[in-house]
């Protein structure tokens, strides 16, 4: 009995170290977040002006999923739908369900931090929250936590009137927005987040950092300088540029909708170019944040084992078809960049369609978690380590009762219910969707097959909208 006695304290001793041992030998997980980020709003992607340095570095060492979705929303505030779809890993109308019980559902710890949390994962979280949940509850440590946009002001909408309109200026801190409290919210987020990596660095636990800006949404305020580096009268105009989108009452995109109001109606080019120039510079300006971030990650001594995943949820049209939002089935709109780096990723392109929902199983199993029966959206691992080479078959949208989309074999049909029509565009020949070959005969068998699989992916997401054949016809 005195030997036992002797060996219990040891044991113990044993037991603490193995489990240390076991938490320290798990990865930690950096997830950069931003808020209406189109896929082609990066540098790396070579296809727009903007100027991202950082990001760019990142993707040189990261794999890049071209071709990240997001799956849709049951309301204008797309960002809602999206991000409750990520922390609770719900497909689309499933979520939706959900919405109104986020709080409940984390409390029974079905949220993604609090599945990591379980796992011995320090959990933490700044920037834009915009979830029904407890975010001080659902993170071990927080810092601002921001709501669902900066404040607008009268002033921000329905500009440029002309060349000669010079209301708002986006570094002017008297419209408050991202300027509110006295420093611009991306580098309150940038300042929040080192600080956290500081301390992480001498802290055994691994951790899982949220790091959410609310860049680039509007208002898209930046200092003076980086919106310099973009004169207006040098910013391109999209080539499927239009004064009025055909069907943008019908879509629910009306001039009353808050995004759609940024600009005039009808679109000029020049309040296009404003726009994109302030969208432009406000993604430059969080690209620096994103820069200080990354370097307080190799000072932590934390970077080799650490993955970091960088993404937004969702595009913005911001000049694309004559529309200025997200609510729109446009890849401009619901594609997103999404960017994986850490050990054993091998830096390249996956042009596997996938969902940026797909982050958040991606680091379950990353911590050895087994993905919950809940969780509808699929691990990336199996792409990136090569044993699949898709996840699935086809990418379905949604947006109200109004619009629905459904891409596959590369091709992409919207349905318009309350438009009553539908179109129908070869993304591998017209990736600026801007050729409608619904009415060609020649594509009807093609029209039915995605007609079908869009009904198909109806039932996976608990679509509930009835649509009618008839509008192939």
């Amino acid at each position: 009995m005195k030997r036992l006695c002797c060996l219990l304290p040891i044991l113990a001793t044993l037991f603490v170290s193995m489990a240390h041992a076991e938490e320290t030998s798990k990865p930690n997980l950096l997830f950069l977040f931003a808020d209406d980020q189109s896929y082609e709003a990066v540098g790396y992607r070579g296809m727009t002006q903007v100027k991202t340095p950082n990001i760019d570095r990142l993707a040189a060492r990261s794999l890049s999923f071209t071709h990240a979705y997001n799956q849709g929303s049951w309301s204008g505030a797309v960002c809602v739908a999206s991000r409750t779809m990520l922390n609770t890993g719900r497909f689309v109308w499933r979520a939706n369900d959900v919405y109104k019980t986020a709080e409940a559902e984390r409390s029974a710890g079905r949220f993604w931090s609090e599945h990591l949390k379980k796992a011995g994962y320090q959990t933490y979280m700044t920037g834009k929250w915009h979830v029904p949940a407890n975010a001080a509850k659902a993170f071990d440590v927080t810092g601002h936590v921001r709501g669902g946009m900066p404040k607008q002001t009268p002033e921000g909408y329905n500009r440029p009137q002309s060349r000669d309109d010079k209301t708002w200026q986006p570094w002017d801190p008297k419209f408050g927005g991202f300027w509110e409290g006295g420093k611009h919210w991306s580098e309150v987020v940038g300042d929040e987040a080192v600080d956290f990596l500081q301390t992480a660095a001498n802290d055994p636990r691994p951790f899982f950092m949220y790091v959410a800006f609310n860049a680039p949404h509007d208002p898209r305020q930046s200092p003076k300088e980086f919106v310099d580096m973009y004169p207006a009268d040098e910013v391109e105009v999209p080539g499927d540029f239009l004064p009025e989108y055909p069907e943008h009452k019908s879509i629910g995109c009306p001039p009353s909708l808050r995004d759609e109001n940024l600009a005039p109606f009808p679109r000029t080019k020049y309040a296009v170019q404003v726009n994109r120039q302030e969208y432009f510079a406000i993604i430059t300006h969080m690209d620096e944040q994103i820069g200080r971030i990354l370097k307080a990650l190799e000072e932590s001594g934390k970077a080799d084992n650490t993955y970091v995943f960088f993404t937004a949820d969702h595009g913005l049209a911001c000049g694309h078809h004559g529309l200025m939002g997200k609510q729109n089935s446009f890849d401009h709109s619901i594609r997103v960049p999404l960017l994986v780096s850490g050990p054993g990723i091998k830096p390249g392109t996956n042009p596997a369609p996938v969902y940026l929902q797909d982050i958040m199983p991606t680091t379950l199993q990353l911590a050895g978690i087994a993905q919950p029966k809940h969780v509808d959206f699929h691990s990336l691992m199996p792409l990136i380590e090569g044993k699949e080479k898709t996840s699935y078959d086809a990418i379905y949208n949604c947006y109200l009762d109004l619009q629905r989309s459904i891409t596959a074999d590369g091709f992409k049909l919207m349905v318009y219910p309350k438009a009553d029509c539908v179109k129908l565009f070869d993304l591998a020949k017209d990736p600026s969707e801007t050729k409608d070959l619904s009415a060609d005969p020649s594509y009807a068998e093609k029209r039915q097959q995605l007609f079908a699989t869009l009904q198909d992916w109806q039932a996976k997401v608990g679509d509930q909208l009835k649509l009618d054949p008839k509008l192939l016809d």
